[in-house]
């Protein structure tokens, strides 16, 4: 099925925006990279924030379908309980798809781009750049690995460790490290991790039985 001229106008401007920035686009360029006029364009959105919001609420109804895949729990804190009886294969097939989530899917990619490029200069984007790719990630893990450890300071840790290599590898693979690569790296990472957890469990059950 052909894309409506609002889905049309909002990927070009995503595309221009991670091109330009988003600063830098005009409603003028997004209705030429459509092939549109501007007052055609009216029709659809009233003003540049129109489309951004759009462009916004596609990539939360992206990342709500990503958790619903994988049976992965929701971003409520609080909710996350049922992710200590996730098994370890869901949790490395879930970490793959957001990296390919952020670096290869065409839409999310540029996303993250657009708002790299307009964190500094913008702080509407700068917001949206914690919420997706900063703060936001590690928030989530951090109500994760509360419900695991029973302690804030440790979970900011653990969320800390999980997602540092996960982020900065994005930007690896940005500056030409192959995706095959990263993404090996990616999966020796998960692996390392979930085996230290695994681990750490394992002891701290085993002293609790040592007490009795």
């Amino acid at each position: 099925m052909e894309p409506s001229t609002k889905d049309r106008v909002t990927e070009a401007a995503l595309r221009l925006f991670s091109e330009k920035g988003y600063l830098g686009a005009s409603l003028s360029d997004i209705a030429k990279q459509v092939g549109i006029s501007k007052a055609a364009l009216y029709k659809h959105f009233a003003s540049k924030q129109e489309i951004l919001d759009c462009i916004v609420a596609r990539m939360d109804e992206l990342d709500s379908e990503r958790l619903q895949r994988f049976s992965m729990p929701g971003n409520e804190l609080g909710g996350t309980a049922a992710y200590k009886e996730i098994p370890a294969e869901k949790i490395r097939a879930y970490s793959k798809a957001q990296f390919l989530h952020w670096t290869e899917e065409e839409f999310s990619s540029r996303f993250r781009k657009m708002l790299t490029l307009e964190q500094y200069r913008d702080s509407g984007m700068a917001g949206l750049y914690q919420k997706y790719l900063a703060g936001g990630p590690i928030e989530y893990m951090a109500s994760v690995f509360a419900d695991i450890t029973g302690s804030k300071d440790a979970a900011l840790h653990l969320a800390l460790e999980f997602y540092g290599p996960m982020f900065l590898l994005y930007g690896l693979s940005d500056g030409g490290m192959s995706k095959a690569r990263a993404l090996e790296l990616l999966e020796d990472h998960v692996s390392r991790f979930i085996d230290q957890m695994e681990a750490g469990r394992a002891c701290c059950v085993a002293g609790k039985e040592g007490s009795r």
